[in-house]
């Protein structure tokens, strides 16, 4: 690691400052010195409590245990989500973390049971997706393969980390920031806080939320805006008790007149809240409807979060490389804001312990590479407005017409005209994925391959059948979801 990097200070908490400095202490293994600024000032949003499948890779790499990890964040197993009156009111489909497979070889298995006409949801043929519809869990096996997340709570997780992290040599420095002190060359040469301490960095990673404090505020690095594409610009977030004993292995995501709700249940307690656009609906009026929607007794006061969906023109400038809200955001619908502070982690730590040198050229490719990241999920959450059906509200009209980015626009005239799932370079989300939503939303392509027709209708049938039938047996046999936690947690 070369010396210009040997004091890395981490600016904020939260999730990201401590999933930061976590991985960045367990990676260096001491070659660097590393210390958390935590400021009053910038505080934690803590409202993200559902997570994507690649959160267990950085707790296996990090070293967590899993039963310690659930116990310590309040946490459940996540299958997928449930995306409720999307496509029409009444209307409701699973993304789970599942693959649909082959039958016949290079048969693909949605076109036979498209072929098939068969009335029930593709999903039937997943295994995850009827474990979910069923609410059953049970770890995956040879015999069932697939991924799953997790629903915890984020502050416990911040707190969790925080304490790993300490035993790993990271100092901790609690403070409110009052000045960033700049080099000639224009990067950061320290914060200052109240009380007078100055902390000096070679490196300066900015985790303090939507302030970006150092990227967006310090070194004025632009924005750039998807909110054309993605109107929702604010959020509602209430906690309730919870009311029943059964706890659903998934999130649920239901389409309302002006945005979306959703519903992550916890060990103890629900969270839910509204996502929506004050373009189309009133803010008091978005309150109103997520009290409506609550399932238990409030264990808080609902609690308001503005943003802009988009991220910052460059996530590395000089000295400063932002990971998380700091960076960007893309509305929580795919649960993908702690998959993007992972990503950003990842870059960081295999340009520091591959001992590349870290020059103009290394910050372009991490550029580069964020930007793309954020474009790929950009458009996979865009897919889950634009197909839809309903035009009982000037939100879902105004997502019906849109225009959509080239490479959206791209990807699904290929799959309507052809049935093709494109993939690009840094995905967020695989084919099937896409698939899913495709599937959920009813929208297939206008003609078939002729050679499906090349397995006799029968044996597709019985081949479809079969599998289905095999899926729900097995399914059957697993434990309700909470019962399976509980297990885990003793």
């Amino acid at each position: 690691m070369s010396q210009k990097y040997d004091r890395i200070v981490v600016v904020g908490g939260g999730s990201a400052g401590w999933m930061t400095a976590a991985a960045l202490a367990t990676g260096l293994r001491g070659r660097a010195s590393i210390e958390v600024v935590e400021s009053e000032e910038i505080g934690i949003v803590g409202v993200g409590e559902a997570t994507f499948p690649s959160i267990r890779q950085y707790n296996q790499i990090i070293g967590i245990d899993e039963a310690e990890f659930l116990r310590a964040t309040n946490g459940t197993y996540k299958l997928g989500i449930r995306f409720c009156d999307w496509l029409e009111v009444g209307k409701d489909y699973f993304h789970t973390f599942g693959h649909f497979g082959n039958l016949f070889g290079s048969q693909t298995l949605w076109a036979q049971h498209r072929r098939m006409g068969l009335a029930e949801p593709l999903g039937t043929q997943c295994v995850p997706t009827v474990m979910a519809m069923k609410g059953r869990f049970a770890l995956p096996n040879e015999q069932a393969q697939f991924k799953y997340a997790y629903h915890f709570d984020a502050v416990q997780y911040a707190a969790f980390l925080r304490r790993l992290a300490q035993q790993r040599g990271v100092r901790h420095t609690q403070g409110r920031i009052v000045d960033v002190i700049r080099r000639a060359d224009g990067g950061v040469a320290a914060v200052q806080l109240d009380d007078g301490r100055r902390i000096e960095g070679d490196l300066f990673i900015d985790c303090s939320g939507f302030h970006s404090l150092l990227l967006g505020k310090t070194l004025a690095e632009p924005f750039v805006d998807f909110s054309h594409w993605l109107p929702v610009d604010g959020a509602w977030a209430c906690p309730c008790e919870r009311s029943t004993e059964e706890i659903t292995p998934y999130t649920m995501a239901t389409a309302l007149e002006g945005g979306w709700a959703w519903r992550i249940p916890l060990q103890s307690r629900t969270g839910h809240g509204h996502v929506f656009s004050s373009r189309f609906i009133d803010v008091d009026r978005a309150r109103d409807q997520l009290l409506a929607r609550l399932d238990g007794k409030p264990v808080a006061e609902p609690r308001l979060l503005r943003f802009t969906t988009g991220h910052r023109q460059r996530f590395w400038v000089n000295n400063v490389i932002a990971i998380g809200l700091s960076s960007g955001f893309l509305e929580p619908l795919e649960s993908t804001s702690i998959y993007l502070i992972q990503d950003g982690i990842g870059r960081l730590m295999t340009m520091l312990t591959e001992g590349r040198p870290l020059d103009e050229d290394a910050r372009a490719l991490f550029n580069e590479g964020s930007s793309r990241r954020f474009a790929r999920i950009r458009d996979f959450i865009i897919l889950h407005y634009c197909l839809t059906r309903r035009r009982d509200s000037e939100l879902w009209r105004h997502v019906s017409s849109m225009a959509l980015p080239e490479t959206l626009a791209y990807r699904i005239e290929l799959w309507r005209r052809y049935g093709v799932l494109h993939e690009y370079d840094e995905e967020g989300f695989d084919a099937t994925s896409w698939l899913a939503i495709h599937a959920g939303m009813e929208h297939w392509p206008e003609r078939d391959d002729p050679v499906f027709a090349e397995i006799p209708a029968e044996r597709a049938l019985r081949a479809l059948l079969a599998r289905r039938d095999g899926i729900a047996a097995s399914v059957e046999r697993m434990p309700l979801h909470h019962q399976l936690l509980g297990q885990v947690l003793r």
